[in-house]
């Protein structure tokens, strides 16, 4: 095999933890962040495979944990057009990742490249990028031996979101074909949105400031530069306001701040401070996912999470494509999974009249799930989601002749739309801009937003069980099918409950089950949720 020595040899100063045993999954590899040496090698091995299996075609590489703690970190793949690594490559990872030895490390990287017929002499191409944690340099280093063993052409990004490595990788891809994404840099990328954003907004004012809560994580200084290419609110734009961006002090990153601390704990960060009824968002530490929330009038926390954006931009859309009068030739659908809050749903269906697909838990369920719309709306609970634009619809939208000066301005703003909103995967950035232009459009606050529907209560539990792999959940896992009796007698409770709901699902990660309940009374869905919880612990042990 023409790498197999220099596998060998580089691999070396990369040993595989003895007690070890990776899986790649939805995220990728994430961990402890001195666990990660031979995985982030391994996985630059499968980034060359990846290109030169797809004719040297540009694969992404982004070393980052999200919102995890800062003394961890991960790292995952990004397919030619911005996607997620294609679900029958993420074995070839954990065969990688797993392989005992450098010998057997090379072995498993020979019987890849036989088994997916990978001919020699192919070109390979990988760019990355990295969060601001302290151990990404030192795993980079892991990652640029592993793609100079195998002869990789290589370009490094430096800091980068997520989102920001989506896009060059989808941009690089399409550069020179019918389907150009962009200009594949991160000056691009803040052109493209800023461009899209000023068109979107059609001369429309925000009210007050936003302010942005960026998770100590990368986010803030790619939000601080992005903002200097939007107008402000008096030039027909918006005000920013910027907190937790210190990247300095990496021990900050999620502490006290960002998304996930909003969302799991209903509460604003600390450092906030916004006055009540202002708008104001958290970031995750890789800027691929927001919630928004505001104070109300008597100083309570409202959170508008992903299933709330999700409803404003599947409305926002399903107007505008009427006011275009596209109605007819574009069908709009929104994604959930079975967490998505019960009363988000009867709203799409019975307010908005639009089509709901209810996936696997999973951002890779979710973006397929989309494609199948000609718009395809996606976000999760967490706040992860994007909007995605089929080609037909792309060409309906950019070709159709408007036949008045009111189809013509909703025309405008839906094609602005199409390039406000970063279609390769949740990001931040462009949503936070999205969610901006749509409430400045419709002359909203974020309380005029929170009164478009009213939450059921719902409550969340993790079980602990001996083996997780004995619950096996059917129908979008929100059934299960094994243990025996178990769903019959998870029905039975959830009858007894008015508006009562509820689901159990197993851990991918560890051997614990989480219980999802909802009912029309908190206490309904505390005492749904334990009931059921029982049921779990009694057939789990």
């Amino acid at each position: 095999m023409a790498f197999k020595d220099s596998i060998i040899s580089a691999s070396a100063k990369f040993p595989k933890p003895s007690d070890s045993t990776f899986q790649y999954g939805t995220a990728g590899f994430r961990m402890k962040a001195s666990l990660l040496d031979s995985v982030v090698f391994r996985v630059g091995l499968l980034a060359a495979l990846r290109s030169r299996k797809l004719g040297g075609q540009v694969i992404g590489v982004m070393i980052t944990a999200s919102h995890n703690p800062p003394d961890d970190n991960g790292v995952k793949l990004i397919d030619p057009m911005g996607e997620m690594l294609e679900a029958s490559w993420e074995k070839h990872a954990t065969t990688l990742a797993n392989a005992e030895s450098d010998e057997a490390l090379a072995e498993a990287y020979e019987g890849l490249t036989s088994d997916l017929s990978i001919k020699a002499g192919l070109k390979a191409s990988v760019i990355y990028a990295r969060d601001t944690r302290a151990s990404g340099p030192r795993l980079v280093t892991a990652l640029t031996a592993a793609l100079k063993a195998t002869e990789t052409e290589i370009t490094d990004y430096k800091l980068l979101t997520t989102p920001q490595l989506h896009y060059i990788t989808r941009c690089l891809n399409t550069r020179g074909t019918p389907h150009e994404y962009g200009v594949p840099t991160e000056k691009g990328y803040y052109e493209k949105t800023a461009a899209a954003f000023k068109a979107a907004m059609q001369s429309r004012k925000t009210k007050g400031v936003v302010t942005v809560d960026c998770a100590n994580g990368v986010g803030g200084p790619k939000l601080r530069e992005l903002v200097k290419y939007l107008p402000s609110a008096s030039e027909g734009g918006v005000d920013i306001k910027i907190v937790n961006d210190d990247v300095v002090q990496p021990e900050l990153l999620n502490h006290n701040c960002g998304a996930d601390y909003v969302k799991t704990g209903q509460r604003a960060p600390p450092s906030s401070q916004a006055a009540p009824l202002a708008r104001c968002a958290s970031l995750d530490g890789d800027a691929d996912r927001i919630v928004f929330y505001f104070l109300d009038a008597d100083q309570q926390f409202r959170l508008l999470d992903g299933d709330r954006i999700a409803t404003l931009a599947a409305s926002f859309i399903g107007d505008l494509a009427k006011s275009a009068g596209l109605s007819e030739k574009l069908k709009v659908g929104v994604v959930q999974t079975a967490y998505a809050n019960g009363a988000s749903t009867d709203y799409i269906k019975q307010h908005l009249k639009l089509d709901v697909v209810c996936t696997n838990t999973g951002v890779k369920h979710l973006h397929h799930a989309a494609t199948k719309f000609d718009v395809g709306v996606y976000f999760e609970a967490n706040g992860h989601g994007t909007v995605i634009f089929s080609d037909v619809a792309l060409k309906r939208i950019n070709k159709y002749s408007p036949q008045s000066p009111a189809q013509s301005m909703a025309l405008e703003t839906l094609r602005a739309l199409t390039q406000l909103i970063n279609q390769t995967v949740g990001d931040a950035l462009s949503d936070l801009l999205l969610v901006e232009v749509i409430l400045a459009h419709k002359e909203w606050g974020p309380k005029e937003w929170d009164l478009t529907y009213t939450d059921l209560p719902n409550r969340l539990v993790r079980v602990e069980v001996k083996d997780r792999n004995i619950f096996k959940a059917v129908d979008a896992e929100r059934r299960l099918e094994s243990p025996p009796t178990i769903q019959n007698r998870i029905d039975d409770l959830v009858g007894k409950y008015k508006k009562g709901r509820a689901f159990a699902r197993a851990s991918g990660t560890e051997d614990a089950v989480r219980v999802y309940a909802e009912a029309s009374t908190r206490s309904e869905a505390d005492d749904l949720a334990n009931k059921v919880a029982d049921n779990v612990k009694r057939a789990g042990y």
